[in-house]
């Protein structure tokens, strides 16, 4: 992964754990749990409370925990990743809350459904945790396969947006 120059840092404490944000002047460039796999080295990198990518995350993320929230408003900067990383991040955009997908539907959906494992490390690898939602991939037989930031955590997000799909009005779900 290869993060622009202008990304800036801060930290959000979620109730599955603490939480890395990065933005840069594109975008949401990262939202990982700590401890995450594949969570970048970003000790050099500075922090900015401020940055409004991560203060309108941050209050999207807390409505979403807090059950108010299932779709994200936030730019994202994705560029960082290889073309076919960022196809399947893009890929992993559509997929709706409360819904779930195979890595082989991912596959297809891109025009490369010979490439299921290829998907599976490009899923593995989003920097934008929940956001890109690739905690709705699942294996081919329904099961829960890997996520990067543990599988209790993936079961977490699967059970709190389903919930949220049937408590949340339509007409908020576009927010």
């Amino acid at each position: 992964m290869k993060f622009h120059p202008s990304l800036v840092k801060s930290t959000f404490t979620s109730p599955m754990g603490p939480m890395t944000l990065a933005a840069t002047d594109t975008g949401l460039a990262g939202v990982w749990f700590e401890g995450q796999r594949h969570h970048p080295d970003l000790t050099d990198c500075p922090v900015n409370d401020r940055h409004p990518a991560l203060v309108l995350i941050k209050q999207q993320l807390s409505d979403y925990f807090a059950g108010r929230r299932n779709h994200f408003d936030v730019a994202l900067d994705i560029n960082g990743g290889t073309l076919f990383q960022q196809s399947v991040w893009r890929a992993l955009l559509k997929i709706p809350p409360g819904q779930t997908t195979s890595y082989g539907n991912i596959g297809r959906q891109i025009g490369n459904p010979a490439a299921v494992r290829a998907v599976g490390a490009a899923v593995g690898r989003n920097p934008v945790s929940i956001i890109v939602p690739c905690h709705r991939v699942l294996g081919a037989d329904g099961s829960l396969t890997g996520y990067a930031g543990g599988l209790d955590r993936k079961t977490a997000l699967l059970k709190l947006e389903r919930s949220l799909e049937r408590s949340v009005p339509a007409t908020s779900r576009t927010a």
